[in-house]
């Protein structure tokens, strides 16, 4: 797979643990490394301002996206390739999964979440095919992880959807599963 870009969610609190910001610097440094863009909600702050300030280091392209009441200076990232500024948040992820070739989540909070069921929903249902993927740094991922099993377990969902999401505890392993993703095959989306 040729990959142009890579959408990373991930959280913007900054009093978290420090090997999450390592990690998040380390995924925009590797995304640039490899002449990908790095797609993310625009901010300066936690895990978003170090993957940012983790690809600009190292040479990469940075495009934000970010609602209009985001748009604060002790908030949005001044430094980028590019700040798009849009209405509200359903325009801003509309965007980033038209501007992304993958998904990546790190660590964060509520809005992490929601992305990262979005884009792992939008490739069940087969809106699009590109590969979603969680790492799983200090083990942040394991509880999801496992209501993730449940659910499939309970036949909430297909094992194949799940099996569909790439999941690794470091940048590299990530990177390389995001980049040999194939896309499912569409026979039933549901069965």
């Amino acid at each position: 797979m040729n990959l142009r870009s890579i959408c990373v969610y991930c959280g913007s609190s900054e009093n978290v643990n420090q090997a999450y910001f390592e990690a998040a610097r380390g995924m925009g440094q590797l995304i640039a490394s490899k002449n990908m863009h790095v797609i993310f909600g625009g901010g300066q702050t936690g895990l978003m301002g170090a993957v940012a300030d983790g690809a600009l280091a190292a040479g990469g392209e940075v495009i934000g996206v970010i609602p209009e009441a985001m748009m604060l200076p002790d908030l949005a990232h001044a430094g980028l390739t590019r700040l798009e500024v849009v209405k509200d948040m359903h325009e801003r992820k509309a965007r980033m999964a038209e501007l992304a070739g993958a998904f990546v989540a790190l660590p964060g909070g509520f809005g992490t979440m929601e992305e990262f069921f979005e884009a792992l929903t939008w490739l069940q249902l087969g809106f699009h095919g590109k590969a979603v993927g969680l790492l799983n740094i200090e083990g942040y991922f394991d509880n999801l992880l496992n209501f993730l099993q449940h659910v499939a377990d309970e036949k909430f969902a297909y094992q194949r959807h799940l099996d569909d999401l790439a999941v690794e505890t470091n940048i590299n392993s990530l990177i390389k599963a995001i980049e040999a993703f194939e896309p499912p095959e569409e026979g039933g989306k549901w069965d």
